[in-house]
């Protein structure tokens, strides 16, 4: 089958099926919570791998559940800002998500001089992911992840886990400047050995509980994460 007959194979398959797409166990709950949440403030931002019109086929019929995203905290798969070769799994889509949200801190700290809000850093990001190449791109944005896998993905990636809550499964590498060997094995474990500073880009390291692998969720563990509902 050439290129342009799989092409269009693919494209009907999604236009018959995403419209049916229903959200996973525990979502709409855990995206009311988080958006009513207010000890800590909790910003939401939406950063996903589909293009405009697969996104638009997946949610025409989930609006309100979509809704706590305002329009411009939406990052999709095409979105111009990215660079071309620059999605998931590298860290730009999740960067970009966060511009947004800060972008509005900042607008906000404008127009009230008397209360005036800190912009939120990479590392107090909590990422939910049901990919692999997410879950390595949030990782490699300095942010904690949740994976929250399809049961078939998971077993694809069964005695792996802990790889992939790192995101160290070698999806993407940054490009740049040539590396000694001693940089290249710091990177490869988000260090820097000099300072123990994580490297911009790099992954994190097995065990480092920046990642947690859930099956649903449903009854999510807010405290664990310092959120009040």
């Amino acid at each position: 089958m050439d290129d342009p007959a799989y092409r269009n194979r693919i494209a009907a398959l999604q236009a018959e099926h995403f419209p049916s797409c229903e959200p996973l166990s525990g979502v709409p709950e855990l995206l009311r919570n988080l958006s009513r949440t207010s000890t800590p403030k909790v910003h939401m931002a939406l950063a996903t791998s589909s293009h405009k019109v697969n996104f638009t086929l997946k949610t025409q019929k989930l609006g309100e559940l979509f809704s706590v995203f305002a329009a411009d905290r939406r990052v999709l798969g095409d979105d111009e800002r990215i660079p071309k070769g620059r999605g998931k799994p590298a860290p730009d889509i999740y960067l970009l998500a966060l511009e947004t949200i800060n972008e509005g801190i900042r607008r906000q700290n404008q127009s009230d001089d008397a209360k005036q809000e800190q912009e939120v850093r990479p590392d107090e990001c909590l990422v939910f992911e049901d990919s692999v190449p997410g879950v390595e791109s949030g990782r490699r944005a300095g942010m904690q992840v949740v994976w929250c896998p399809h049961p078939g993905l998971l077993r694809e990636y069964r005695g792996r886990e802990k790889e992939v809550l790192a995101g160290l499964t070698g999806q993407y590498q940054e490009a740049g400047e040539e590396k000694t060997e001693l940089e290249k094995k710091n990177e490869a474990f988000g260090k820097v050995a000099q300072t123990g500073q994580r490297l911009k880009g790099a992954p994190g390291k097995i065990d480092d509980g920046w990642g947690r692998l859930v099956e649903s969720l449903a009854d999510f563990p807010y405290n664990d994460y310092g959120i009040q509902i």
